[in-house]
């Protein structure tokens, strides 16, 4: 039990926090049940002692409190009457309950499936790029500057079912009711938030954070109130009619947008002038992405589309390898003689700029033999194209998958290729300059050249981290 502050138990694993339940508000631990079956729950606080107690309320019964390495707890109970078994409460672990998952100063959120994070008002990330990875340790940080020689220039607001932040910097009082501790928080500027010391008969008594908000997530059932000191401009936009307003207001705009989009849609659809006059504008926009890639440092060369197209025979479907996510793939020979694989952005794929780009970028500044070569790439009439090295062997999967081609693979052949993509793993995930993680690694996506020695390919999807980086999370479900 953690008596800084007001007292908080705490899981360590050797000198590190990994995971915290919260203070005890009367009736229990904030976020665990508030009645546990057949067992009464006492806490016990006073100038001799501190210590939080459960009985049984059938003393020939026993009960067994089981703690896991992870930090997950379970209760077990015997019924001596009966002579069975039941588990009492079990804490289902989630991404919130790790410590500071979100950093300072924000919420975290699970949705029985994964966790998010999010900034208290009138905060905002201290490492915008993190959290769009998105990674969330990092935190929040104020994003206005509170003026605390006036009073009245901030306020509180409130937080329901939450589970209450880390009480080590914190003061409380048994006597002081909620105005009190509203009031006795906003006379000190280092005062972050305030909540009722014990929930009971409407609540009573006074708990006070101070500095930083850590450790604090939202349930969907029990939890306790907490108000958050912000500045008056952030209560200004939270009052119930502003927030009617403002549902108002986006409603009304987005039906006026969506009435707008539909009409040029339609113009689009029915006039050829402005068909092409789209059509001028997206390459304006690809051509102008093209040259901000041109600007980066990156040894890439670039090929005119009169060029690539000579090489395929203007795209000949003769030339046609197959077919992925950004679109055709098909074979060509430079002048030089020199054989290139040419993937060709397809209008129907899904993957876009952000992908293209990602590729680009990516393919770019790293080399390992067993990474695919980009040798560079064309944006040019509309046509988004990446020029590779030819693999003569195709991918993985035009053997593995076919009966008569399997029986070709060796078993010193299939080492040699497992070894080469674990190489090339190994390279992305610790030795590159960036810590690059793939996210659709699959047989066809490694392919093989003259010697039967793997590539990994397609970067379409992957994402970048930081050096020191061991865990992110991603807002949307992708790759394989």
């Amino acid at each position: 039990m953690d008596l800084r502050g007001y007292p908080q138990v705490i899981v360590f694993k050797g000198s590190e926090i990994k995971v915290r339940v919260g203070p005890w508000n009367g009736l229990s631990l904030v976020g665990y049940p508030v009645e546990i079956p057949y067992c009464s729950q006492k806490f016990v606080l006073n100038e001799k002692e501190v210590y939080y107690e459960y009985n049984l309320l059938d003393s020939l019964d026993f009960s067994l409190f089981k703690l896991s390495p992870s930090g997950r707890s379970q209760r077990m109970y015997w019924r001596t009457q009966t002579n069975t078994r039941q588990v009492l409460t079990v804490e289902e672990r989630d991404q919130c309950e790790n410590y500071g998952f979100c950093g300072e100063n924000s919420i975290c959120n699970y949705d029985g499936s994964r966790a998010t994070c999010e900034c208290l008002r009138g905060y905002v990330p201290k490492s915008p790029d993190q959290w769009n990875m998105p990674i969330f340790q990092s935190g929040c940080v104020p994003g206005n500057k509170s003026d605390c020689k006036n009073s009245y220039s901030d306020g509180f607001l409130k937080y329901a079912r939450m589970k209450l932040p880390d009480t080590s910097s914190s003061w409380f009082s048994k006597t002081m009711n909620l105005d009190e501790c509203q009031k006795s928080c906003l006379k000190n500027c280092s005062c972050t938030a305030y909540a009722n010391l014990d929930i009971r008969n409407g609540g009573s008594g006074c708990l006070l954070w101070f500095n930083n908000i850590v450790d604090m997530r939202c349930f969907s059932k029990s939890g306790q109130d907490v108000y958050i000191r912000v500045p008056a401009s952030e209560l200004d936009h939270g009052g119930p009619g502003n927030i009617k307003k403002k549902i108002l207001g986006i409603a009304v705009g987005v039906t006026i947008f969506g009435l707008i989009i539909t009409c040029v849609c339609i113009l689009i659809s029915k006039n050829p002038i402005a068909r092409r006059l789209y059509r001028h504008f997206r390459q304006f926009q690809w051509r102008q992405e093209y040259l901000i890639l041109r600007k980066e440092d990156m040894d890439l060369s670039t090929f005119e589309l009169s060029t690539i197209a000579e090489a395929t025979n203007n795209f000949s479907s003769r030339n046609k390898l197959g077919e992925g996510g950004f679109g055709p793939v098909y074979k060509g020979t430079l002048i030089d003689g020199q054989d290139v694989a040419i993937k060709r952005h397809s209008q129907m794929s899904d993957q876009g700029l952000g992908e293209f780009k990602n590729e680009v970028v990516l393919i770019a500044k790293l080399q390992h033999r067993n990474l695919v070569k980009l040798l560079g790439c064309c944006v040019q009439g509309g046509e988004k194209l990446l020029i590779y090295e030819y693999m003569s062997n195709k991918s993985l999967d035009y053997f593995i998958f076919d009966e008569a081609r399997s029986k070709l693979l060796a078993w010193n052949q299939r080492f040699h290729i497992i070894g080469g993509i674990a190489r090339g793993l190994l390279y992305l995930h610790q030795d590159s300059r960036l810590r690059i993680i793939h996210r659709d690694l699959k047989t066809s996506n490694i392919l093989l050249d003259a010697d039967m020695n793997p590539k990994i390919s397609d970067f379409g999807l992957a994402q970048s981290f930081g050096c020191d980086q061991i865990q992110a999370k991603t807002r949307k479900v992708v790759g394989t």
